[in-house]
């Protein structure tokens, strides 16, 4: 009986290390959980991968949401919060970092939905701005919590006011999603298609 009771336990504590490091995926040294709260909603990893440029790893990229998505239409149409995570695996100089953002909404928006987003991404640019650099370690959020707004946070700061048009949102998100995305195997690897 002891020895059944034993081995009852060990199979108990082997099955609880399963379960616990299937809930964390690490990506170049990044721990990538596969659940988020925003908002006080429960979110599910919906896909995670490396940023590259050239033979460079810039970030690791990780999306949530409420239900599985594969393109950026679905991920603007389904309810409640999502969150874009990047952890930075090298040191960028922020200013520069912030207009390529810039140059990835300019890449997959019309002229006509741009003069629409030039103010929020004036305010864009005031974040990268202020931030300076970014090093190893330092993570970007980029949440979208329905009735607020989309909320930017950089270094564990919330980054002034939120945006509160879906139009933004869904400019922002073009950049990793949209047709001409900033790195291909990322969109992917966020959206889970690869």
């Amino acid at each position: 009986m002891r020895l059944l009771k034993h081995l009852v336990i060990v199979a108990a504590t082997l099955l609880a290390g399963v379960c616990a490091s299937a809930a964390t995926t690490v990506i170049h040294g990044v721990k990538v959980e596969d659940s988020a709260s925003v908002g006080g909603v429960a979110l599910q990893l919906n896909g995670a991968g490396t940023r590259y440029k050239g033979p460079f790893k810039v970030y690791v990229g990780d999306l949530y949401t409420t239900k599985k998505v594969s393109s950026l239409e679905e991920l603007v149409a389904v309810p409640g919060p999502k969150r874009l995570t990047m952890t930075f695996l090298r040191e960028m100089e922020a200013g520069p970092f912030g207009k390529l953002l810039t140059r990835g909404v300019e890449d997959n928006n019309s002229k006509a939905e741009m003069s629409k987003l030039v103010p929020g991404l004036i305010r864009m640019s005031e974040i990268f701005t202020i931030n300076k650099v970014l090093i190893p370690g330092d993570i970007i959020t980029i949440d979208w919590i329905p009735g607020t707004g989309m909320v930017v946070t950089a270094k564990g700061k919330v980054q002034g006011e939120p945006f509160k048009e879906p139009e933004f949102f869904k400019a922002i998100m073009s950049i990793w999603f949209g047709p001409v995305p900033a790195d291909h195997t990322l969109k992917d690897a966020m959206l889970g298609t690869k």
